[in-house]
């Protein structure tokens, strides 16, 4: 791989060298390389673009890679991923894409990506978005997430967009059976004239399912965001869904979040809160001898760890 290439892999998927477990690359729109081992098989799909990722039950304290990269201006690809996580199962997933566009021509990746995850299963998945390139061409991506959770499984998401991204359409919907239990993370940070907005419903439809939805963002100059979750208990269930957001220059953020309860057993809340960074913070951190810039990025970090 070239030096841009590298650098969007480790910046998407802290990767340095291929991965010692199972892993397939993406690059440019179509398969580069890939390894599947004794308890992961990942097989190309027959009738659409896109992979199925097949865990074996009791799999346990292995990982896949599924990273995308794309180099050239004026790439369209989408991708159709299928995750069957066999029943026992305890498996770390790391996805994320990376666009490097120098061109004048629009570069987008749309992966519509479906979780089937068995009984007392355990994922973790971590999805990071990167942009960048000197180009006068956009860089898009539009994720699809579908999550099925099985009785008393567990999923943890961590869905991350680091920069650079102009334009970011996320849809997300999970569905979670009896004990079953689901843990999202956004964080996610626009500048310039960015746009990004998160669609999110969670069905909580066995009892004692969970669910916790977080979101942190950060909006600079005349980026704009709109996130809008909805945690909806069918069942005796509980689910919190909180957005956190700081707006600078001329940004705009929407915050949305929805609860519905439809069974007078559901425990559902919800909050949010959307402010400018803490004039307190800044001022002390510029007693050490940071100027305001270096303070305000100091906190953003610290933010949206």
């Amino acid at each position: 791989m070239n030096k841009t290439e590298s650098q969007l892999l480790e910046a998407i998927a802290d990767l340095h060298e291929v991965p010692a477990g199972a892993y397939n690359l993406r690059k440019n729109g179509s398969g580069h390389s890939r390894k599947s081992t004794a308890n992961i098989e990942i097989v190309t799909k027959e009738d659409k673009p896109g992979i199925d990722i097949i865990v074996a039950p009791g799999t346990k304290n292995e990982s896949v890679h599924i990273p995308v990269i794309i180099t050239e201006a004026g790439v369209n690809d989408l991708v159709y991923n299928d995750f069957f996580i066999g029943d026992d199962a305890d498996i770390l997933i790391v996805a994320g894409c990376g666009i490097h566009n120098s061109g004048d021509e629009k570069s987008q990746h749309d992966g519509i990506h479906t979780f089937h995850i068995g009984k007392n299963a355990k994922v973790k998945y971590v999805e990071k978005h990167y942009g960048e390139g000197d180009g006068k061409g956009e860089r898009v991506l539009n994720p699809v997430t579908v999550i099925e959770q099985d009785e008393n499984s567990v999923c943890e998401m961590e869905m991350v967009q680091i920069k650079g991204v102009d334009s970011t359409v996320r849809d997300s919907k999970a569905y979670l059976k009896a004990g079953a239990k689901l843990i999202i993370t956004e964080r996610l940070l626009t500048h310039g004239e960015q746009y990004a907005r998160s669609d999110m419903d969670v069905y909580l439809e066995g009892e004692d399912a969970s669910a916790q939805i977080i979101s942190r963002s950060v909006a600079k100059d005349k980026s704009k965001q709109i996130f809008h979750p909805n945690a909806i208990g069918n069942a005796k269930c509980r689910a919190h869904v909180q957005c956190d957001s700081i707006i600078m220059d001329e940004a705009n953020v929407s915050s949305i979040p929805a609860i519905t309860a439809n069974s007078a057993d559901a425990q559902i809340v919800h909050e949010a809160a959307i402010g400018r960074i803490n004039n307190d913070q800044l001022v002390k951190l510029m007693t050490f001898g940071m100027n305001e810039e270096e303070a305000e990025e100091v906190i953003i970090s610290g933010f949206l760890k």
